[in-house]
């Protein structure tokens, strides 16, 4: 197992991350506990000290399984990692409640990494509002007290967002967690968020390496392409030898479901293999095209927004579009559309063309904006 240095502890830079569990009929909130277990035995004993959970994962029973199953450990050979649940904004203010029981439920005094979690357009001016809410306080005196040992957050906006909270708590943050792979380091500008923290000292952590699984399933002539490259490297491989090859990452996160997908993720992070100059720009040359065909190609010019009777802003609009439309769903779009008043919204568009007659690509905006309602409305 590979390890990296972080303020004097050596992390596994492989982390076994818990949201996609082995579950039982179909059903997220019911884990298999014997294969979760055999999962994170195989893990401890190949060198992973890294664990990751969260209060909402498998419904909340994540946390649980994974107290349960670290428990036969010695306390001092693993690190606990878990997060404030942001993304619901009911839960803003219970810090203290909600911290509480997560001990509990992971059966540990202390976590020796915690996330203000989910940071993005949605909740963004809750943490900001310290005064009314006061959870980051709450988060930052238990660090003081030793109950959190490292604290830092997890980021789901964009470099604004990440912007806004570095200038409230940056000082305070010790790490950051960001969706991270060779789809999103143009994508979700993964790059400038990296260049971001490095410059804040800040180190990264990776989640969603894999995408969700969308990049070890690519077409024919794109793993030839990578088959060429490296014979004997799977899909996976690739996905996570980049994640190696950005040096500012110190975990990447493995969300591996079964037993077999971790092992493949542990044997790739027995050595370095770190991917060269020909082969970064073969997977982005990659991205790219995976993403110009399905996305619109706006270019942010901000022409169509002085010509929007809707007072719209187009552009945002388009790059959640295309989000949204890449990834096949998911939950960022909806969850920074939450942060929108609803008449800035898509299904405020009244499609009169205005927008599009000032439009340098000729995007069909008003078509986009329907098609955008209609894919939320599948979701």
């Amino acid at each position: 197992m590979i390890y990296r240095d972080f303020q004097g502890m050596q992390l596994s830079a492989l982390g076994m991350g818990t949201m996609r569990l082995p579950v039982t009929d179909g059903q997220d909130g019911q884990i298999d506990e014997a294969r979760a277990a055999e999962m994170f035995d195989y893990a401890y004993e190949h060198g992973v000290n890294y664990f990751d959970t969260a209060w909402g994962y498998h419904e909340g029973n994540s946390e649980v399984v994974t107290g349960r199953c670290l428990a036969k450990y010695p306390r001092q050979s693993f690190y606990l990692a878990s997060k404030f649940p942001g993304y619901d904004l009911g839960n803003m203010g219970k810090a203290e409640e909600i911290f509480e029981k997560q001990l509990g439920k992971c059966q540990v005094e202390y976590f020796d990494f915690y996330l203000v979690h989910n940071v993005c357009d949605l909740n963004i001016g809750h943490y900001l509002d310290d005064e009314t809410y006061g959870d980051v306080s709450y988060l930052k005196k238990q660090k003081e007290l030793g109950r959190i040992r490292h604290l830092g957050f997890s980021l789901h906006g964009g470099l604004d967002v990440l912007e806004r909270f570095l200038a409230a708590y940056g000082d305070a943050m010790e790490f950051c967690q960001i969706q991270l792979n060779w789809m999103d380091w143009e994508f979700q500008d993964a790059r400038g968020k990296v260049d971001r923290l490095r410059q804040a000292g800040i180190p990264v952590w990776v989640m969603e390496p894999l995408r969700g699984g969308m990049l070890v399933n690519l077409q024919a002539e794109h793993q030839q392409q990578l088959t060429a490259l490296r014979p004997s490297a799977s899909a996976a491989e690739w996905a996570l030898r980049f994640c190696q090859s950005v040096p500012e990452v110190t975990v990447t996160l493995t969300g591996a479901s079964t037993l077999e997908q971790l092992a493949e993720n542990i044997r790739i992070f027995e050595e370095e293999q770190l991917l060269n100059e020909k082969e970064k720009k073969t997977l982005l040359d990659m991205a790219a095209e995976l993403v110009g065909k399905t996305a619109v190609p706006c270019t942010a010019c901000r022409y169509c927004t002085s010509h929007c009777p809707q007072g719209l802003d187009i552009p945002k609009l388009l790059s959640l579009y295309n989000e949204h439309a890449v990834t096949g769903g998911g939950f960022i779009a909806p969850m920074a559309l939450g942060a929108l008043p609803r008449d800035k919204r898509p299904k405020a568009c009244i499609g009169c063309g205005s927008c599009e007659a000032v439009c340098p690509q000729q995007i069909k905006i008003a078509s986009v904006m329907a098609d955008f309602v209609e894919k939320l409305k599948r979701k």
